[in-house]
């Protein structure tokens, strides 16, 4: 238990995670270090890792920690998902998010099962690919026209289109919509629960997580794609040119909301591309 607190504190389980929010004074890129990348997935890691490795999940499962474990994240994704829709600041309401899906991971493994946990585990990637779209876009924003809350984004869209595409497809991955590839994260913990006989309570998760999520979320695809700008922007930093903002920082978002597509439309394919490569490279060296 000592093990799981100590973790959960890095992956930001309630009430441990008081931390996360705190930390979106760094700049986008570290933001997205943190929520994508490092930190938090460091945390949710190590509880896999206790939970499988060094225990054993049935043994696990006998001293009553994946109980604890499961009830811990399922608190942790809805408090997540409610904070988020208070907050008018852009960065802290996806630190918000990242308290509420990251626990997804440790959901995985609190359900009895190889499915479940497949899940969680394929979170762990998605969710970073998702989340470090969602903050590059966020960091685009701000360092081209000074925008750091939603209610600076009325008519966004238009001004900077693919920053807003590559930030609405992760932002309707984290919702759970298909093809996106946090669809395909939700699809296996909820059959894991299925499996595992524990639909009874996971499902209900799920369901108000996603429906969360898309409280939080659309509302900041409506203004920026549907409401016209208020006037100028707060602070623009970079005119409009050919380009809506530098190169440097148009493309890594647009490249990683093409990576989060693309694990959803590809989850269920025979090889992965990096395989079906080398495959070719093989077939091409014996011929």
């Amino acid at each position: 238990m000592l093990l799981l607190v100590g973790l959960g504190v890095k992956a930001a389980l309630v009430p441990l995670h008081g931390w996360l929010p705190q930390a979106m004074v760094a700049p986008a890129p570290v933001s997205a270090l943190l929520h994508a990348v490092a930190v938090v997935k460091a945390g949710a890691f190590g509880i896999v890792r206790v939970v499988y490795d060094v225990y054993g999940v049935q043994f696990a499962d006998q001293l009553g920690l994946l109980t604890a474990l499961g009830i811990a994240a399922s608190i942790t994704i809805v408090y997540g998902s409610v904070k988020a829709l208070a907050e008018d600041n852009l960065k802290k309401r996806l630190a918000y998010s990242t308290v509420s899906q990251v626990s997804y991971i440790a959901l995985g493994t609190a359900i009895l099962g190889p499915v479940g946990t497949i899940g969680g585990i394929v979170h762990l990637v998605h969710q970073g690919i998702m989340k470090i779209t969602l903050f590059f876009s966020a960091g685009n924003y701000a360092e081209t026209l000074g925008i750091h809350k939603v209610s600076e984004m009325n008519g966004v869209g238009r001004r900077m289109p693919a920053t807003t595409l590559a930030f609405s497809v992760a932002a309707l991955g984290m919702i759970g919509i298909p093809p996106v590839a946090g669809f395909v994260s939700k699809w296996y913990l909820g059959l894991g629960a299925v499996e595992a006989g524990m639909a009874a309570w996971v499902m209900p998760v799920l369901l108000a997580s996603s429906a969360l999520n898309a409280a939080y979320f659309l509302p900041v695809l409506y203004r920026a794609w549907f409401r016209a700008a208020d006037g100028a922007w707060p602070a623009e930093h970079i005119p409009a040119a050919r380009l809506e903002t530098a190169g440097a920082l148009l493309w890594p978002p647009v490249v990683t909301a093409t990576l989060a597509l693309a694990a959803g439309l590809f989850a269920a394919a025979p090889y992965s591309p990096l395989e079906w490569a080398q495959l070719i490279a093989q077939r091409e060296y014996r011929l």
